[in-house]
């Protein structure tokens, strides 16, 4: 086992793990760490604890010092090169006229380095655009594409919840999200619903998919026949995943009633696959929503996928 403590270097970046030798360090504690990117100003973003060393990515890299207020001070002062650092490299790229648009600037704590992150639709030659700002900076410039997800993780927001975005607040990476997640959770398949600020599908779709995954195949399809309690084949008009209910439509004398029962009072054949639909299930998932959007939606929601994958 090895003593680690998380550090984090921008807010909504990734933490790493260091090794904390014997500095007692807490939540919020600001330390000088290097990195591959050189001398860097951190926030310990947990407590110290023990990992098994298979779980370390090796070396691991001591905490250099606890930060001194002369280090706070450096840090403060660069936030601030930052901000004029963003004006000067938006004008320097309207003048070389790149098709891209500048998202953050970041200057490691030594200033040996500055970073300009930058999203854009393909390649883009910023040659020049590096020798000019290396002759206004007089220091090393790095330019680093990224995409859309990632400058919304750099950038932050408010999402459709009312809530800071996820992706910015703590999560250290991106999740695989599909338009299934949505189908299993019955949410609208709306576009504009279900993708968040960066255009991509929401990651949130993901964080109950396993649990709606799981009470899904308890539960028979919309359109299936069911046998009732008391021996009436009856067609499933809709069903409360979370509460594991269903509503059938009954014959009763020529006319047609809804009664509404609990899954484990109906008969019916469970879904197959172990965990995973098989190709009809899938295949009438999709008819049942689709059935509902328009081309031009279907279109924009197969869009949304590719472009997540």
């Amino acid at each position: 086992m090895k003593k680690i403590v998380s550090v984090r270097f921008r807010s909504g970046g990734k933490p790493y793990y260091f090794d904390p030798l014997e500095f007692e360090l807490k939540r919020g504690s600001h330390v000088i760490v290097e990195t591959v990117r050189g001398i860097e100003y951190g926030t310990v973003v947990g407590s110290i604890r023990e990992v098994e060393d298979e779980k370390i990515q090796q070396p691991l890299k001591p905490i250099m010092r606890v930060a001194t207020p002369k280090d706070d001070e450096q840090d403060a002062q660069n936030r601030e090169k930052e901000k004029s650092a963003i004006s000067v490299a938006k004008e320097k790229i309207r003048k070389h006229e790149l098709d891209m648009k500048l998202i953050d600037v970041e200057y490691t704590f030594d200033r040996n380095k500055i970073v300009f992150y930058f999203t854009a639709d393909g390649r883009v030659d910023f040659r020049e655009l590096v020798k000019d700002l290396a002759g206004v900076f007089h220091t090393r410039i790095e330019l680093r594409q990224i995409g859309v997800r990632d400058a919304t993780k750099m950038l932050g927001g408010l999402g459709s919840c009312g809530r800071e975005l996820c992706c910015h607040a703590y999560m250290a990476d991106f999740v695989p999200v599909s338009i299934k997640m949505a189908k299993e959770q019955n949410l609208s398949l709306n576009p504009g619903k279900i993708s968040g600020m960066c255009g991509r599908l929401m990651c949130c779709l993901q964080y109950e998919s396993d649990t709606y995954s799981w009470l899904n195949r308890k539960l028979p399809r919309v359109g299936d026949d069911v046998t009732t309690p008391y021996g009436n084949v009856a067609k499933v008009q809709s069903v409360d995943v979370l509460r594991q209910r269903v509503r059938v439509i009954v014959d009763v004398n020529d006319e047609k009633e809804i009664e509404e029962y609990a899954v484990e009072e109906l008969k019916f054949t469970k879904r197959q696959g172990g965990g995973k639909n098989n190709k009809n299930d899938r295949k009438n998932d999709r008819n049942n929503h689709e059935e509902k959007l328009s081309k031009e939606e279907l279109k924009e929601l197969a869009e949304l996928e590719k472009k997540d994958n």
